[in-house]
């Protein structure tokens, strides 16, 4: 849209109609009725006002619809973009802080990776997090039938009952009556997160955000 200049004398067209010079300095006529120079600058301010949509951002405690991909050195471990969405809501605990500190301000409809260094992500790795679960037990809580394996991953009730928790099988002694140095059959269990302690590669696609 051109914005137009008037001169004291003669005829331009403003917004489809005629505007005259009028009789008094500064001043600019539209029919019979006098149109101040002030809103001659207020309707040229208008003109040229670029028009803006703000996109929803992310912030603390948004519900997101999302692609997401999360991979280690050995290669991904979740990804979503070849199927289905995933819904959340931030501050829950559905993503690590550190996760969730990448998506906050992000544009609906942002696609952006993330490169993360060992161990910021999902902390570093706890020796302390490996620990034995007799057999007696994983019988009670699950199938008495079960086989476990290492690299099998393994869901755990929390206490109260409204979650759970997963752990990766990394060794089984004596649980096929050929009891271990313990005495009792059990599986060794590593509880840390299966990126502790890597570099991280997070890639997003915002789809909605509310």
């Amino acid at each position: 849209v051109h914005r137009h200049v008037f001169k004291r004398h003669g005829e331009r067209p403003l917004g489809g109609v005629t505007a005259r010079a009028g009789k008094g300095p500064g001043r600019l006529c539209c029919g019979t009725l006098p149109l101040p120079r002030i809103y001659v600058s207020t309707i040229a301010q208008i003109i040229h006002r670029p028009m803006t949509h703000d996109l929803p951002r992310i912030h603390a405690g948004s519900f997101l619809t999302l692609h997401y991909r999360l991979a280690g050195p050995s290669g991904d471990l979740i990804n979503t973009f070849a199927g289905k969405p995933a819904t959340l809501s931030l501050g829950t605990g559905e993503l690590s802080p550190e996760v969730e500190r990448c998506l906050l301000g992000l544009e609906e409809g942002a696609q952006q990776i993330f490169e993360l260094p060992a161990g910021a992500a999902f902390g570093p790795r706890n020796p302390e997090m490996q620990q034995w679960v007799a057999a007696s037990l994983l019988r009670e809580m699950g199938d008495p039938q079960e086989r476990y394996a290492p690299g099998d991953v393994v869901q755990f009730p929390t206490p109260d009952g409204q979650s759970s928790y997963a752990g990766a099988v990394v060794a089984v002694k004596g649980i096929d009556g050929n009891d271990d140095a313990q005495g009792v059959g059990a599986v060794l269990f590593d509880f840390n997160h299966p990126l502790a302690g890597q570099p991280v590669s997070f890639e997003v696609k915002v789809i909605a955000v509310l």
